[in-house]
């Protein structure tokens, strides 16, 4: 592309709405928002059908996948037998499908639709949880965890694919932050309901343990029924929108995120192009060194909070107030990043405090409230560094090609940080862990470095965009590599 186009193309895409003005007519630079409505109106419609049924299904999405935690301290590893590091292998098959079949995953959902694709995928893992109750060895629990990560698979990156495809950058965070804290909810309620269930334990001669994966996985397939009916389509594809308002989103949506009704195929010249790009590395890598000490807090917290004597029930119950108080802090830091439109600092500083929860854990051990109380800063720090991280990477992604190729990237190559993590806390580390702390140390400590180098490579982009802009007319138009994508300044 020559240094002409970018200019050319941020001028003939740049959006305006006009609420004010109802008479003023559209043209290539300025589209009037529908007369019967608003922009903000037509938001908040866009919000109430698109972010509330993602969130309860990935709510449940998750409670499956990090229910085996509880399991694990109802007595899960002595029905089954288990020995050694057989508790941690079981934990992180489930992101080897993860890994492999994100991207695969992606481009399938495009052609499938997101209200047949997700819903589905809900149901295979709900009724893959309810078989997780009746395994009976070892083999067969690693059996039933690798089935559940292949149905999961393509329910997070397509979720995140199809968000990123209704907001715009500015829009985004607080929107991101709500879905993947819905997490945080299930790891709260999973705990109270965990607790509860618990109590179910010689009932039909079943233990507890089977019972939080039956009766937690029957719910999630009763949900997964209502979602074929709620969850939305991609913004050209939906009808639930008069045709003004589509056209109106569409075009607002144009300058980021290119032709969304672009026919072109995903052939191997796009997908390399992925890998010629540093920004998608630091970005997987940041992700990946992120979510490490994320997923082991996730399977291990009643883990690390069994071993400070509590008994079975109540290290539950105690998992709670550390995933609900991080879920309104998450919700406050997205909130002033979307405020400030800025994505770096709020990383850095979610990183920093998580962080210090860790070094604590590794410093104290004779003060039970202390301890406590870094739990509740890592998972403070995880829970609003990775939306943000997710957020700022994606939005910074244009078009359908891009966004679903590099969405799926980065969550396959950052799960392999959930099978680092299963490994993090093991028996013959406890109850101090020291090893497992300090690997969550240095991956914090990763995670910020990449922010600082992500951050330099966006202002390095947005440089050579501004230096480019200033040379309209200096040579002819050349097709974009990538015919469907958008431009504009990347966030920082």
């Amino acid at each position: 592309m020559k240094p002409g186009v970018v200019t050319q193309d941020l001028e003939t895409s740049a959006i305006e709405c006009s609420t004010t003005n109802p008479d003023v007519k559209s043209d290539d630079l300025k589209i009037q928002c529908p007369s019967h409505t608003t922009e903000a109106a037509l938001i908040r419609k866009v919000d109430s059908r698109v972010i509330p049924i993602l969130m309860v299904l990935f709510l449940m999405a998750f409670l499956d996948r990090v229910n085996i935690g509880n399991a694990l301290t109802l007595g899960l590893p002595k029905d089954l037998k288990l020995k050694g590091n057989e508790p941690n292998v079981a934990i992180t098959i489930f992101f080897v499908p993860y890994i492999v079949l994100a991207i695969p995953a992606n481009l399938l959902m495009k052609r499938i639709k997101p209200h047949v694709w997700i819903p589905t995928l809900v149901f295979l893992f709900g009724f893959v949880t309810i078989m997780q109750g009746f395994v009976q060895n070892y083999s067969g629990l690693l059996a039933a965890r690798l089935f559940l990560g292949l149905a999961e698979t393509g329910m997070f990156p397509g979720c995140f694919y199809l968000m990123s495809m209704w907001y715009k950058r500015q829009e985004a965070q607080v929107r991101f932050t709500l879905f993947f804290n819905s997490g945080s909810l299930a790891a709260a309620f999973g705990g109270l309901l965990a607790g509860a269930i618990a109590k179910m334990d010689g009932i039909r001669g079943y233990s507890g343990w089977r019972w939080i994966f039956i009766l937690e996985g029957a719910l999630t397939c009763s949900v997964s029924v209502v979602g074929y009916f709620l969850v939305s389509d991609f913004p050209e594809d939906v009808k639930w929108l008069k045709e003004d308002e589509r056209k109106f989103l569409r075009e607002s949506l144009r300058m980021e995120q290119g032709d969304p009704n672009s026919k072109k195929r995903l052939n191997s010249k796009d997908f390399m192009l992925v890998f010629k790009d540093s920004k998608y590395f630091l970005s997987a890598l940041m992700y990946f060194s992120a979510v490490t000490p994320a997923y082991g807090f996730v399977y291990f917290t009643p883990t690390i909070l069994k071993s400070y004597g509590y008994g079975p029930v109540s290290t539950q119950l105690r998992t709670v107030p550390p995933s609900a108080v991080s879920f309104f802090t998450a919700l406050l830091m997205a909130w002033a990043s979307d405020r400030a439109q800025h994505r770096f600092l709020f990383v850095f500083f979610s990183l920093c405090i998580g962080i210090a929860g860790v070094c604590i854990l590794l410093q104290i051990h004779n003060n039970l409230h202390a301890e406590y109380a870094a739990i509740f800063l890592a998972a403070i720090g995880n829970c609003a560094a990775l939306p943000i991280i997710i957020c700022w990477y994606t939005m910074n992604l244009c078009g359908h090609l891009e966004r679903s190729i590099g969405i799926a990237l980065m969550i396959g190559f950052g799960n392999i940080g959930a099978i680092v993590a299963g490994f993090t806390f093991i028996a013959s580390d406890a109850p101090l862990y020291h090893k497992g702390y300090s690997l969550l140390l240095g991956c914090y400590c990763l995670s910020a470095l990449c922010a600082v180098l992500y951050l330099l490579t966006v202002w390095n982009t947005n440089h050579r965009q501004k230096v480019a802009s200033t040379h309209v007319g200096t040579g002819q138009d050349e097709p974009s590599e990538k015919e469907d994508l958008g431009k504009g300044p990347l966030f920082m």
